[in-house]
């Protein structure tokens, strides 16, 4: 049999690819509609084959479906060109999807054995091919259920906008959502919105409420806007869209892989059953429960590494971008108040997690202690208590070299701009993981960053201030990127009046700063004090302190701020 087969339906031309079990069985099959005349699949047969055999894959039937001119049929309304000399954008997109919907999709289920309903057929593409893809699922829900958007042209005019105008997907529709850190990077026109627009568009349907089963970004770090990463993602697609018989299975791997676990749960049945292997060494030392082994060595009067009691370690990847972060958890030695425990959530946790585990233990102590709190640290894969790179990635907005002061030992700035994928792992991986082990108090939870880390403080309160309620920001480099906080205030603003729940800021700087840090910081103040119907914020100059030797003096107020 020849399970590779073109066809001519009315006057379009489709390739069909049957799965290897169609001619030996009676079963019915899921379908995958592909644009580009199906150039994702085509590329990549074998390896699919090869997944349908492991069982890893479940069998699906693929239609790639022809296109005279994409940048008529694969776009929602007509635009201009991006290039002068270039024809316009023609904005035929809605009668090119009823064409599949109406015509191609039922021959296709009148002449084979498909499975029919809108949870069994996807509609998948690259480029232009995701961008009409996502329409088919605001326009034909009832029939596309399955969308995949690999690389989607989310730049295109007016498609952020129409986005926001729809709120929450329609109802049942799953979409996943693939996209290159690079792409558009280069560009100087419309094409360089490719990746943020994408990461926007996950973070403003998670916003809706669109639950992390519906809703799928996977972020290639090195990723540009070419076939080859595009095809790379495609059986992930299909494998997230249409599994069926594998969901549980694939729903147990990401969760492994994505929320991250105790070291000890191989040894210990009653650890986080929910949580990824934590492979380091180093992190089995800092896991609540002490290895056998090393309390016998203990009692020998054996060298062991210092241990924080009650506290444990996890190993988290973003499915995001994909980079692993090392996280701290220390659990609240009492049971949870009524609403449960509030929660900080420490950034640089290599170098504060242990000042601020220990002090929660000593100083909630009953009976005259501190209401008791969780504390989560966010750090980085190393056993450096700085590490450089990784912060200037995750804590900043992207600043162009004329953005930026020269370095003062005149190397190059690293690299930057991962702010808004690195919130997205925290508001909607990194959370959520806490809150499911955890009895959180979701009204009391705060966070708080230092240097770097306070201008990201300050970005999420700005840009998110629905994620927490308290925020604290020490000795923070407000000086980025020209003082780009200020215009992130200004855009934030009227989210801050839409909620509900006035927010909390402490600010902190040492008084043996540099200057302008200890400017920035003064002027900050005296700005957001004219704002007290959003924002209650006060302002704490330390006497004698420098930039680093500030950070042990915040930590018992800190706790008083959280916990109080």
């Amino acid at each position: 049999m020849n399970r590779y087969q073109q066809l001519m339906v009315e006057e379009r031309e489709l390739i069909l690819y049957l799965p290897p079990s169609y001619e030996e069985s009676d079963r019915s099959y899921p379908v995958a509609y592909v644009h580009d005349e199906g150039d994702l699949f085509t590329d990549c047969l074998n390896y699919l084959d090869h997944l349908f055999a492991a069982g890893r894959l479940d069998e699906v039937i693929l239609v790639g479906i022809s296109s005279v001119d994409r940048n008529r049929e694969y776009t929602p309304w007509p635009a201009k060109p991006l290039v002068e000399s270039s024809l316009p954008f023609g904005g035929d997109g809605r009668a090119y999807v009823d064409e599949i919907a109406d015509v191609i999709k039922a021959y296709i289920d009148r002449e084979y054995r498909t499975l029919a309903e809108p949870e069994h057929t996807a509609i998948i593409g690259g480029s232009f091919g995701g961008l009409i893809s996502i329409f088919a699922g605001y326009w034909r829900p009832e029939i596309f259920g399955r969308i995949g958007m690999l690389s989607a042209s989310l730049w295109y005019e007016g498609v952020m906008d129409y986005i926001t105008q729809q709120g929450p997907l329609p109802a049942g529709l799953k979409v996943y959502m693939s996209i290159g850190q690079l792409e558009g990077v280069y560009k100087k026109n419309a094409q360089k919105n490719m990746f943020p627009n994408n990461v926007e568009a996950h973070r403003y349907w998670s916003e809706q409420g669109v639950s992390p089963d519906r809703l799928h970004l996977v972020v290639d770090p090195d990723g540009t806007h070419d076939p080859i990463f595009m095809a790379k993602r495609f059986p992930d697609a299909l494998q997230w869209l249409l599994n069926r018989g594998a969901e549980q299975q694939a729903s147990a791997k990401r969760q492994t892989q994505h929320e991250g676990t105790d070291y000890h749960e191989q040894h210990n049945e009653h650890n986080n059953p929910d949580n990824q292997d934590n492979q380091d060494s180093q992190d089995s030392q800092d896991s609540q429960d002490s290895q056998d082994s090393q309390d016998s060595q203990d009692s020998q009067g054996k060298n062991s590494l210092f241990h924080v009691p009650g506290t444990l370690t996890w190993s988290m990847q973003s499915n995001v971008t994909g980079r692993k972060y090392r996280i701290f958890i220390a659990e609240p030695m009492g049971p949870p108040p009524e609403g449960g425990y509030p929660v900080l959530y420490s950034l640089d946790a290599n170098a504060t997690f242990g000042t601020l585990a220990e002090a929660i233990r000593l100083q909630s102590r009953t009976p005259r202690g501190i209401p008791s709190a969780l504390i989560v640290g966010i750090g980085f894969e190393s056993d450096s208590p700085i590490v450089s790179d990784e912060r200037f990635y995750n804590f900043t907005e992207f600043a162009a070299d004329d953005e930026l002061p020269v370095r003062p030992n005149g190397m190059k700035w690293p690299e930057t701009g991962g702010i808004e994928v690195f919130l997205t792992f925290i508001e909607h991986q990194l959370k959520p993981a806490v809150e499911k082990q955890y009895a959180v108090n979701r009204s009391k939870q705060a966070l708080f960053g230092h240097s770097l880390g306070g201008f990201f403080t300050l970005y999420t309160l700005f840009t998110r201030p629905h994620v927490f309620q308290r925020y604290i920001a020490a000795s923070p480099s407000v000086w980025w990127k020209n003082h780009v906080l200020y215009k992130r205030w200004e855009e934030g603003e009227i989210r801050s009046q839409q909620n509900e729940q006035r927010k909390e800021l402490r600010l902190y700087v040492g008084s043996e700063e540099k200057p302008s840090m200890v400017q920035d910081a003064r002027e900050l103040y005296a700005f957001l004090k004219e704002h007290t119907e959003v924002l209650e914020t006060t302002f704490n100059e330390i006497e004698g302190e420098g930039h680093v030797s500030v950070l042990p003096t915040l930590i018992s107020p800190l706790l008083r701020f959280v916990s109080e």
